[in-house]
């Protein structure tokens, strides 16, 4: 996931103030001087380093504490804040047309992954209760219609195109929405065409779009691994045609997250949505606040709660509390467990997600959800003795041996799966723990309250405190 260098570049730098009584001016400089360098190697924009360091520096010099906060505390909450600043301030969503349809016109360089990105915008918004469709306006690029239809097959949703030679790119947009209320669909999401780079020519025709259909939104959609060049694509959009938000792919990957943390700043434009995943449910609304506290491993419960809503049944998680509290977690739960997170996303992003566990996640490293593993860990629990199951301390070597050859896996296999559920005993430990405010789990002392939708999940508010 990206950030995860500056992350850890920022703790670092904010460990040389801990045990300070106050922040004095020298020690701050110098671990401002680390933190400009951290953001200055995750590739954010130069003028927008010097403007956040400044700001935190203002604002930190001289002050003792902040409620209940130590000093160091006190200099990670205004990190998080300007931080929070940064990425946009609020979260900023979709604008839905009071009278149907809502127009979103998608828009950007090619290879951006705008395609992609339709058929995961509708795939969000089906599940908000509208009904897309996706319009294919890219008529240049060999095989871009039959790109988006295999993206609407995949997903279920309508695809409007014209395929005849010469046809015209804002003649499609205009004739898919006049399409649109006979297909008895509230939201039309037009996929335009790209270029290798802007030109006047991909900026003409963008225009002529717009004026013709009069979007609701203009969604830019750039790629994350690009750094600064998406920064730069950004503004120029944004100037020529005037965007209302920007779509960040691939932040799942390698990226060093300059470019999120940038945009903002030099566009004015909040970013909207951001991948999470190539899968068609990996498009994520994008919460600064949430997106702050991750790169300072303060967690984002928002979103963990939100993906757990929609996947996980409020009985089986009733069941499963119950039984960790009595300590009757079985690697029956544990399989059940397993099969539920791999539907949330990659393991170790989820991690990143809960409120200090990513000081944990290299000790879960090998822990993998792919559904080859899941398989395999299935074969494994299934070739078990009820006994065995319900306690897995009873297993040597002649019972390891004798899972592994019914499950058809090695003997090293099984051994594996025993260190992973024994992981995961420990992290629901550590889990009990935070609930019970013990130290050392989350850090600085922030107190985290999570309301869950009472009709889909949690029926109380967990305070999480050190």
């Amino acid at each position: 996931m990206a950030f995860e260098n500056l992350t850890q570049k920022l703790e670092e730098a904010l460990k040389s103030l801990k045990g300070k009584g106050k922040i004095e001016e020298d020690d701050l400089k110098q671990a401002l001087r680390q933190v400009r360098l951290a953001m200055i190697e995750a590739d954010v924009n130069l003028g927008v380093v010097k403007d956040f360091i400044n700001n935190i520096k203002e604002k930190a010099i001289g002050q003792e504490i902040y409620g209940n906060l130590n000093p160091v505390q006190t200099v990670i909450k205004i990190v998080k804040d300007e931080l929070t600043d940064l990425l946009g301030g609020v979260q900023s969503g979709i604008t839905i047309s009071s009278k149907p349809p809502t127009v979103i016109m998608l828009v950007g360089l090619q290879g951006a992954g705008k395609t992609t990105t339709a058929g995961k915008l509708a795939v969000y918004l089906r599940k908000k209760g509208k009904h897309p469709m996706l319009v294919a306006a890219d008529v240049y690029r060999p095989a871009a219609i039959k790109q988006l239809q295999v993206v609407g097959k995949q997903i279920d949703i309508p695809v409007f195109a014209d395929e005849t030679p010469g046809a015209n790119p804002v003649n499609i947009a205009r004739d898919a929405i006049a399409a649109s209320t006979s297909m008895l669909k509230d939201v039309v999401i037009i996929d335009t065409a790209g270029r290798l780079a802007i030109d006047e020519v991909l900026m003409t025709e963008l225009v002529n779009i717009k004026q013709s259909v009069r979007p609701h939104e203009i969604l830019l959609v750039v790629d994350a691994m690009i750094g600064q060049d998406a920064v730069q694509t950004a503004k120029t959009f944004n100037e020529r045609l005037g965007i209302d938000g920007v779509v960040m792919t691939k932040l799942d990957g390698d990226a060093k997250g300059g470019a999120a943390l940038s945009i903002k700043s030099v566009t004015g434009r909040p970013i909207k949505f951001m991948g999470t995943s190539e899968k068609m449910d990996g498009l994520e609304e994008f919460r600064p606040e949430g997106m702050a506290s991750r790169i300072l491993d303060l967690g984002d419960l928002g979103a963990l709660i939100d993906r757990t809503k929609e996947l996980v049944n409020e009985e089986e998680a009733k069941e499963l509390a119950d039984k960790m509290r009595r300590n009757e977690f079985t690697l029956d739960d544990f399989l059940k467990q397993m099969n539920q997170v791999r539907k949330m996303g990659k393991f170790q992003d989820l991690l990143g997600l809960i409120p200090g566990m990513g000081k944990v996640k290299d000790q879960l490293k090998d822990i993998d959800l792919d559904s080859k593993e899941i398989r395999r860990i299935e074969a494994i629990i299934q070739s078990m003795t009820p006994q065995e199951k319900t306690n897995p301390k009873i297993l040597n070597g002649s019972r390891r041996k004798r899972i592994a050859m019914g499950s058809g896996t090695r003997v090293q296999d099984v051994n594996r799966l025993i260190k992973q559920f024994e992981e995961a005993q420990k992290m629901m430990k550590k889990m009990g723990s935070m609930r019970k405010g013990k130290k050392g789990m989350l850090p600085n002392c922030q107190t985290y309250r999570l309301w869950v939708d009472h009709r889909r999940y949690s029926y109380k508010e967990v305070k999480y405190t050190c």
